[in-house]
């Protein structure tokens, strides 16, 4: 799990393209941890796809697209910019074990719009 010290040190780290808005340290877990699900390709990905909007389906919890960045700053699999990252066109569904121990996960009620057909790839 990321201490509240790698994530402080990540956004320090990070390049942002806007202001940068972070309601909680767990809203970058939460990306972290979507992120760290995905497989990724030796490019930036082609699909412009609003994935921030995808990790708070998963999530169950609202997750800034700088909450994204910072997510990806901090994952040594992950390259690009937002929403370009190296990641595989074929999502990987993240395995709900992922969200424990994670206090803000599933607290805001995105988690009823989540999109099953986006991921075709369920993680085991």
């Amino acid at each position: 799990m990321l201490t509240d010290a790698e994530i402080d040190a990540a956004k320090k780290r990070t390049n942002y393209t806007d202001k940068p808005f972070h309601e909680h340290p767990d809203c970058i877990r939460l990306a972290f941890e979507w992120l760290d699900a995905q497989r990724t390709v030796k490019g930036a990905g082609q699909k412009h796809l609003a994935l921030k909007h995808v990790i708070e389906k998963w999530a169950g919890r609202y997750v800034s697209e700088t909450d994204v960045n910072v997510a990806a700053e901090l994952h040594p699999r992950i390259t690009g910019k937002y929403p370009n990252f190296n990641l595989s066109a074929r999502l990987t569904r993240p395995h709900d074990r992922r969200l424990k121990g994670i206090g803000e996960a599933l607290t805001q009620g995105y988690r009823d719009r989540i999109q099953e057909s986006l991921y075709k790839i369920v993680e085991q």
